[in-house]
């Protein structure tokens, strides 16, 4: 009888566990904390930031090609902090190029 009473008791644990983490996962997203995606269906506005390409300098240096609002950015990225590069129409100038 022993054995069976540690058994119901480990399920008991494991559901209190379980239990507390998705009450602190359920605050966390209403506070805005934590976001996430079930099979990468997020369910809900679409995407307006996006990392399109990463291109690392040194080990702390780095560029940053961001899409925001429909408008691409160039950033560059140091332990200094970050800097705006360029903020021009780049899929325009990508259809310029492929059209000569």
């Amino acid at each position: 009888m022993g054995i069976g009473m540690e058994a119901i008791q480990q399920v008991l644990t494991v559901v209190a566990v379980l239990t507390l983490l998705g009450c602190s996962l359920y605050w966390l997203r209403r506070k805005g904390l934590a976001k996430f995606s079930i099979g990468g269906i997020t369910g809900g506005s679409p995407r307006r930031m996006q990392s399109l390409e990463r291109l690392p300098l040194t080990p702390q240096h780095s560029l940053h090609l961001v899409r925001v609002a429909g408008r691409t950015l160039l950033v560059a990225v140091s332990p200094g902090g970050c800097s705006l590069l360029d903020g021009n129409n780049w899929e325009a100038s990508e259809n310029r190029m492929v059209d000569r």
